[in-house]
């Protein structure tokens, strides 16, 4: 007989149930990792979010641009009104008058044209509300 054999038989029990307890852990982690893959519906609503949250970021960039642009924009207004005031406040009203009859005169858009526009667009106007009627 051969005294190794029996006192092995025992570290070798504990050993082999520290083994089964890993291995059961393991699968029950692959198992849950197959569950979450095979969720379809989980798998689409964690997409649906994450697509969600990429266009609120997107969104939020869009408007902080949006927002600098009409800013600079504004103050561009600005600048031009202010520039626009002083000048008119200098000149003559009768200068400015001048200054725009013969803007009106070298008009390449004769007033019959414009005048015709009137016409057409008044008639298509009473043309649009006799069908509603």
């Amino acid at each position: 007989m051969n005294n190794n054999g029996a006192g092995r038989g025992k570290p070798d029990v504990a050993l082999l149930r520290a083994e089964i307890q890993q291995t059961r852990h393991d699968l029950g982690e692959t198992v849950q990792a197959l569950a979450a893959k095979a969720d379809v519906k989980a798998r689409a609503k964690d997409q649906v979010e994450q697509t969600k949250q990429r266009v609120k970021a997107q969104a939020s960039g869009a408007a902080d641009k949006v927002r600098d642009a009409a800013v600079a924009a504004t103050g561009r207004v600005r600048t031009v009104t202010a520039q626009a005031a002083e000048k008119v406040s200098d000149t003559d009203p009768r200068e400015l008058a001048s200054t725009a009859q013969e803007r009106v005169r070298q008009s390449p858009v004769p007033v019959s044209l414009v005048f015709a526009g009137v016409v057409a667009l008044v008639g298509v106007i009473l043309i649009v509300r006799g069908r509603r009627r």
